[in-house]
């Protein structure tokens, strides 16, 4: 029950850090390679430092998390990365 309340929370920051029509995509979509390959590329694109590559870690966590099909776990991964595109 606290990892599906904890999901939802990750779910809701993504929602409010990347705008309204961004995060119905993200959440009608999950964790899936379209928006792993998005989220990749965003990060491909950030200067060099802490936050792109706790970023790229994130990225990786996520695409084996997706691989080994614990869709909450790549979720969670991917969120992470996406908050962490957001640092500056």
């Amino acid at each position: 029950m606290k990892s599906k309340l904890l999901g939802a929370a990750l779910i809701t920051a993504a929602m409010i850090g990347f705008g309204p029509a961004q995060a119905a995509r993200m959440h009608a979509a999950g964790c899936s390679g379209a928006n792993l390959e998005k989220t990749e590329t965003a990060i491909e694109a950030m200067a060099d430092g802490d936050a792109r590559f706790m970023a790229q870690r994130e990225i990786a966590a996520a695409q084996d998390a997706l691989l080994s099909g614990k869709m909450g776990a790549c979720s969670m991964h991917l969120t992470k990365a996406m908050q962490a595109g957001m640092m500056k």
